[in-house]
């Protein structure tokens, strides 16, 4: 089993007596390669093609295969969950990916065009080497975590802005958050197994290098349930404040409303056609000038309406308005 074998149709790196193997955007007829020189099951090489399986340790005497989720960015900037599937055995380590996992990528590129990084990185046994790319990647969720924690600070600087909609935004953050949780949350127990397993694997004892990724891993996990709370507090926050201010509208538009009842009750009596004091046929009063049944009628109607406002604000009706409001 040498790098020559592969080489033509398979890019693979070799360190020492290990082989690490990279397949990007799996097809048939790379993973029937595979076949003959390693035992692996049928099933596994269809999960390895498939891009939606859950998260699973297959053990075997002779080798594991693992489905680990990590995530990637759209083309949109959101987050989506992305699979990497993982055959490991005593010499060797195949890494199966649709070729989305950028720092992957560019470690086994690297890994290529470096020896010393070769050496630091993959070491002498594939569970060595399998933790090496489960920590690159945690790591790199990390680095997502600091986005995430950005997109929260904003919301919290806009979600008071009343000029600013931000129902939308909240939700896509925590369609973001949900996605995350579903790739860490089995990430961290599927570490756990691996610590156990490829110990077989490597002479060296393995147990405190996956102790460390699980730790990272399970501050991720915190972080992540932080933001969780943190985003809900945000959209109980907005319809709140949304409703608030709903509110306070209708009740203006209420008030104003009622304090127009009066000279609407006169208007229409007056525009009825029939007799009225003060119409056109009984004649108009004029004590008060020509304009004498115009003031009458508007001091009717204004009246009643201040004594509302005076009843209104009484009741405290009128508290809201104290408060700055824009509409």
């Amino acid at each position: 089993m040498t790098k020559i074998e592969y080489s033509d149709q398979l890019d693979s790196i070799i360190n020492k007596n290990l082989i690490w193997i990279d397949i990007q955007k799996p097809t048939r007829k790379k993973l029937k390669l595979l076949e003959g020189k390693y035992p692996f099951h049928e099933l596994n090489i269809e999960d390895s093609l498939s891009k939606k399986q859950i998260p699973k340790i297959d053990k075997y005497q002779d080798h594991i295969f693992v489905i680990l989720h990590f995530p990637t960015v759209d083309e949109d900037k959101s987050f989506r969950s992305t699979q990497l599937a993982i055959f490991a055995g005593p010499k060797y380590l195949i890494t199966i990916q649709q070729g989305e996992l950028k720092p992957l990528i560019e470690r086994f590129n690297l890994c290529k065009d470096s020896e010393k990084e070769k050496e630091i990185f993959m070491g002498s046994s594939s569970g060595y080497l399998l933790h090496s790319i489960i920590d690159l990647m945690v790591d790199d969720l990390l680095h997502v975590l600091m986005k995430l924690e950005g997109n929260l600070d904003d919301i919290e600087d806009l979600v008071f802005d009343e000029k600013v909609a931000i129902a939308r935004d909240i939700s896509l953050l925590r369609r973001e958050i949900t996605t995350l949780r579903r790739v860490v949350v089995p990430l961290s127990r599927i570490i756990l197994e691996l610590s156990k397993e490829m110990q077989r694997f490597s002479e060296e004892d393995l147990t405190d290098y996956y102790d460390d990724v699980r730790d990272h891993t399970d501050k991720v996990l915190e972080v992540l349930e932080e933001s969780k709370e943190t985003i809900e507090i945000f959209k109980d926050t907005d319809f709140m404040l949304s409703t608030e201010k709903s509110n306070k509208i209708l009740s203006l538009l209420t008030i104003l409303f009622t304090l127009s009842i009066p000279a609407t009750v006169i208007g229409t009596y007056y525009g009825m056609n029939i007799n009225l004091p003060g119409g056109i046929i009984t004649g108009s009063p004029d004590f008060l000038g020509p304009y004498t049944s115009f003031i009458i009628l508007l001091t009717i109607a204004i009246v009643p309406s201040l004594v509302m406002v005076w009843y209104f604000k009484k009741l405290g009706w009128f508290g809201w308005y104290n408060k700055k409001i824009k509409f």
